[in-house]
C-alpha cells in the first residue's frame, strides 16, 4: 500500500468519524441526549442525521470548491481533511467537528490563482448554504412543536416566553429536580445574522420563527446556521484565511497588511469586551492577589495573539500593555459596554498559528471585472453571514 492510498484512507476515516461526531452532537443539541445517557439507542442516533447530513454538505461542497479550482489550476492540492470532535462528558454543546481543511502542496504561482482557489470554497458552500435555509424556513414546523421537548411549556400556552425563561421560573425548575444549591443550568441561546434575518422576514411564516431560545431543537435551521458561521470564520479578512486570499487579490500586498492588521486587532478589542474572566469583580477588583496574578496573565495572553503582527518583542508587548488597559478602563468604567468572548480563541488560533500577513505570489496581476465582481459579492456574503455573538452558553 503506497503513501497516497493510505492518506486517502486516514481522510476518508476521519470523515467517517466526523459524520458519527456531528450526528452525536446533533441529538444532543435536538433532543438533550447524550451518547453517554445510559438508555441512549440507535434511534436517537438516527434523530441527529437531520443535522449532521446538512452540515457536513456544505462543509464538504466548500472544501471541493477550493479542490477542484485549484486542480484548475493545476496546482496540487490535497482531498479534505475534516476534523472531528468527539464527545466529551464534560464539554457540551459540541459541534461535533471544527470543520475541514484541504492542504495546498504546492504554491499558486499568481495572485489570480491564489485569489481563485481562496474565493471558490466559500462561494460554493454558501450556496448550498443558501438552499439548506430556504428549506429549513419553508418547511417550520407549528409553533406547538416545541412542546415535544419542553412539556411543562404547555400551562402557558403559546405565550410560554413570557413564562419560562424569567428567574423565578428556572428557579422552581432547579427546586423541582433537586439540584444541590449553587447549581448552575448552562442555557444556549443563539444570535442571529443579516441573511437570517431577511430570510425570516420574506420566507418563513412569522408565526412559526423559532424563538431564541429554542433554535437548538431545529436541525436543519441550526445546521445552515452554524455553516455560515463557518463561512463567516473562513471569510475574516486576515492571514491566508479565504477572506484574506480575497482582500490579496482586490487590494494587493501592502493593503491586505493593512486591513488585516486593523480587523485583528479591532476582533481582539471586541472580543476582550467580552470576557467574563475580566468582568469577576469578586476576582479582580475586591481580591488584591488575585488581581497581580490575572493581569499579568491576560497581557502574556494578549502579547502571543499579538505575536502574529510580526513586530519586535518591545512594541508586541507595548500593544498587549495598550489593549489591557483599555480593556479593564473600558469594563471600570462602562460596565454596559460589551463585546463577545467566543471570538477571542479564534483570534488567539489566528495570531498564534495562522499569522496576519498574506505571503506575496511570484507573478503579481491585475484581476479582471469579472473576478473583481465576485470578490466584492464575497465580502458581501462575509457581511450577511456576521453574528457579533453568534452563540452564547448563559449560566442560570
Amino acid at each position: 500500500m503506497n503513501k497516497e492510498t493510505k492518506r486517502i484512507i486516514f481522510q476518508i476515516g476521519l470523515f467517517i468519524i466526523t459524520f458519527i461526531t456531528t450526528t452525536l452532537a446533533g441529538t444532543e443539541w435536538v433532543y438533550g441526549k447524550s451518547i453517554f445517557a445510559a438508555d441512549y439507542s440507535w434511534a436517537d442516533f438516527n434523530k441527529g442525521l437531520a443535522f449532521s447530513i446538512p452540515l457536513l454538505l456544505v462543509l464538504t461542497v466548500h472544501e471541493f470548491g477550493h479542490y477542484f479550482v485549484a486542480m484548475y489550476h493545476k496546482v496540487k492540492a490535497s482531498l479534505p481533511y475534516y476534523i472531528p470532535i468527539p464527545p466529551i462528558p464534560f464539554l457540551p454543546f459540541s459541534l461535533g467537528t471544527m470543520g475541514a481543511v484541504i492542504r495546498l502542496r504546492s504554491r499558486p504561482k499568481s495572485n489570480v490563482e491564489n485569489f481563485d482557489i481562496g474565493l471558490a470554497g466559500p462561494l460554493a458552500g454558501f450556496i448550498v448554504a443558501l438552499a439548506v435555509m430556504f428549506y429549513g424556513f419553508k418547511t417550520l414546523p407549528p409553533p406547538e412543536y416545541v412542546f415535544q421537548f419542553h412539556p411543562d411549556y404547555k400551562k402557558y400556552g403559546l405565550n410560554y416566553a413570557e413564562h419560562v425563561y424569567k428567574s423565578e421560573y428556572i428557579a422552581e425548575k432547579k427546586k423541582e429536580a433537586k439540584l444541590p444549591e449553587g447549581a448552575m443550568i448552562i442555557n444556549p441561546t443563539f444570535g442571529s445574522n443579516l441573511l437570517f434575518w431577511i430570510f425570516e422576514k420574506t420566507v418563513a411564516d412569522p408565526g412559526r420563527v423559532p424563538n431564541k431560545h429554542e433554535f437548538m431543537h431545529y436541525p436543519i435551521l441550526l445546521a445552515a446556521y452554524i455553516a455560515l458561521v463557518i463561512t463567516c470564520l473562513n471569510l475574516l479578512p486576515i492571514g491566508q484565511l479565504d477572506g484574506g486570499h480575497v482582500i490579496y487579490g482586490l487590494f494587493g500586498f501592502k493593503a491586505h497588511r493593512i486591513i488585516a492588521t486593523v480587523f485583528f486587532i479591532a476582533l481582539i478589542f471586541y472580543s476582550g469586551l467580552g470576557l467574563s474572566y475580566l468582568r469577576d469583580k469578586e476576582l479582580l477588583f475586591k481580591t488584591i492577589p488575585a488581581y497581580f496574578v490575572a493581569v499579568p496573565g491576560y497581557i502574556y495572553f494578549l502579547y502571543l495573539c499579538f505575536k502574529g503582527l510580526r513586530l519586535p518583542k518591545r512594541d508586541t508587548l507595548m500593544y498587549a500593555f495598550v489593549m489591557c488597559a483599555i480593556h479593564f478602563a473600558l469594563i471600570k468604567l462602562m460596565p454596559n459596554v460589551t463585546g463577545y468572548e467566543g471570538w477571542i480563541l479564534f483570534a488567539f488560533i489566528i495570531g498564534r498559528f495562522i499569522g496576519i500577513e498574506h505571503p506575496p505570489t511570484e507573478i503579481e496581476q491585475p484581476l479582471d471585472p469579472k473576478r473583481v465582481a465576485l470578490g466584492w459579492l464575497t465580502l458581501f456574503i462575509f457581511i450577511l453571514c456576521f453574528s457579533p455573538a453568534p452563540i452564547e452558553l448563559s449560566v442560570l
